[in-house]
């Protein structure tokens, strides 16, 4: 598709819920955009993405996708102090998994240090930017509030000249941190506090990751963010809602600048999950308290997190699809993003049995040493996936919630004298059960129907239900994560201490689990239906062929709702 083509008519309907796309595709139609569409995503490189930029590198990537254009990536690498070549890895590994490719090499906001050095001096030397020696607290005492005017800097009405000479002194080491800035000189008296003359330059006496010793100024994220989308011929400049009071400064700076390129800001509102954090400092502790296991914990709403747990790039892409792009700020229900990756494991997800909590289960009629190899589909809807082979012997393992010695009617699975069908095998009746010492039930003892595979007892009575098994010389064990919500609470950000909202239940570690022989070969990242249990993932890290080990993605079912619904949460 040419970049001045409209899309058609099919895929103009799939943008109903992306403001964006709809008004790019005016922009297009109306010929105010006449070249490619360039957009870009521009993270810092301070600490690992999360689900709310997701949905940024999805929106940017989407754009430019969508319109047959280009998407950069941009590291905004302007403050030395947080930033880490980790950081910068896992982005990348992040925008690669999602699906998305970046035009030509990743850039560096630090790469245009110098360009943007001499813009700094351009500003100065047109009377529009000036050195300010008052304190960092002096500023923000100038500054005024949103109800009274900021005041002149005594500085403000330096000599071009002597600001360029002191601004060069401070980008050559002469001036220690917070003792002088340069300042862009626009309007004290602005209703827009970021147009009250804002910093545009600090003194940072500290190395860079890319430029190591060369550099003793920073610029400020207002100053370097334009201005890096200008040089790289970005046509939409698209942030989160937060900045929409700084495109006032964004347009001015592009305006007094000898830019290349006139790029455009626009804002939409950012994504936010209830029982979620996405605060940075907040997932941080999380991280270094060891609440969680790092920042690629299966609970974390960090994407390399989410990878960990189980998503499908699929999964979180169709999940941004659905909440859409607006500038109408909310909370996404968690229960939507569960749902994605429901609905993409539903149909891509090959099934097997797990047992999490082993009760050992002796057929009394089945010859000791005989092993029967049972057949079940790879996937019931799914003929391309095959069969799987299930072998069947005397001793096997279930749940030991599927067995009670007495029960109600409501109770579908074995109780003494009664019969229950084993999953894509026979049917079995339990009479008698074994003990230890402390009364516990260690063992059922069971007779089978050899007529009932595929079939009903012949003297027409029903089964209570179907349970899942695995046999108990066959099957392999396996370690079994069972993850949930991180937070008990809808709104864990609101919370004085994040510590508080914390769900007690977020991780059970089965030890002893019993899987299908198949299951514990499958590689690393293989997603599985453990059938009437969950979707599955073989750890990315801890799993190996011969040892699994899996993480729970989601439950068959949304449990939140029904805890919801009683009040309980």
């Amino acid at each position: 598709m040419s970049h001045q083509d409209v899309p058609a008519a099919s895929e103009q309907s799939k943008a109903g819920n992306n403001f964006l796309r709809n008004l790019i595709a005016e922009q297009i139609a109306s010929g105010e955009q006449t070249g490619e569409v360039v957009t870009r995503f521009p993270p810092e490189p301070n600490g690992y993405l999360h689900i709310g930029h997701a949905a940024s590198i999805c929106l940017n990537f989407g754009l430019a996708e969508y319109f047959g254009g280009r998407c950069r990536l941009r590291f905004d690498d302007t403050n030395p102090d947080a930033e880490d070549q980790e950081y910068i890895d896992s982005i990348q590994a992040d925008v690669h998994w999602l699906g998305f490719e970046w035009d030509g090499e990743a850039r560096f906001t630090s790469s245009y240090f110098d360009t943007l050095y001499g813009y700094a001096l351009h500003l100065i030397d047109a009377g529009l930017a000036y050195v300010d020696e008052l304190t960092p607290d002096q500023i923000r005492e100038y500054r005024g509030t949103l109800t009274e005017p900021g005041i002149n800097s005594p500085y403000r009405d330096r000599d071009p000249a002597e600001s360029r000479a002191l601004f060069e002194a401070m980008a050559r080491g002469e001036y220690a941190e917070g003792t002088a800035s340069l300042r862009a000189k626009i309007d004290m008296t602005s209703g827009n506090i970021n147009l009250r003359d804002p910093v545009i330059y600090r003194i940072r006496n500290k190395a860079h990751h890319q430029t190591g010793d060369k550099w003793c100024v920073y610029p400020s994220y207002d100053f370097a963010h334009g201005q890096s989308d200008a040089i790289e011929g970005v046509t939409h400049s698209i942030c989160t809602l937060e900045f929409e009071d700084h495109r006032p400064l964004y347009n001015w700076l592009i305006e007094h600048l000898p830019v290349p390129s006139r790029p455009v800001q626009y804002e939409f509102a950012r994504v936010n999950l209830n029982y979620t954090i996405t605060s940075k400092r907040k997932l941080r502790r999380l991280v270094d308290e060891n609440i969680v296991d790092g920042w690629d914990d299966p609970r974390m709403p960090t994407i390399s997190g989410i990878r960990r747990r189980g998503y499908t790039p699929e999964s979180i892409r169709n999940f941004c699809e659905m909440v859409g792009v607006s500038r109408s700020g909310g909370i996404v229900d968690a229960a939507m993003l569960e749902h994605a990756i429901r609905d993409d494991l539903n149909t891509h997800a090959a099934r097997a049995m797990c047992v999490l909590d082993p009760l050992k289960i002796v057929i009394t009629n089945w010859e000791a040493g005989q092993v029967e190899t049972l057949t079940a589909p790879g996937h019931p809807n799914r003929d391309d996936m095959g069969e799987r082979e299930l072998p069947l012997t005397r001793e096997i393992y279930i749940e030991k919630a599927d067995f009670r010695e007495e029960a109600n009617k409501k109770y579908k699975r074995l109780v003494l004298g009664k019969k229950v069908r084993l999953r894509n095998a026979y049917v079995i009746e339990a009479h008698d059960v074994v003990k230890n010492d402390a009364g516990e039930i260690v063992e059922v003892h069971c007779h089978y129907d050899p007529d009932t595979l595929g079939a009903n007892p012949v003297d027409g009575t029903k089964p209570k239900g179907v349970i899942h098994w695995v046999s108990a010389s066959h099957g392999r064990q396996a370690l079994v994560r069972v993850y949930d919500r991180l937070f008990s609470i809808e709104n864990p950000g609101r919370e004085d201490d994040v510590l508080d909202g914390l769900n007690p239940d977020s991780l059970s570690v089965y030890p002893d689990c019993w899987v299908e022989p198949a299951a514990a070969e499958v590689a690393p990242e293989t997603r599985l239906q453990f059938e009437r249990t969950g979707y599955f993932v073989a750890d990315r890290y801890d799993h190996a062929p011969g040892a699994p080990v899996f993480n729970r993605v989601v439950a068959l079912r949304d449990t939140w709702a029904k805890i919801e619904s009683r009040g309980d949460a």
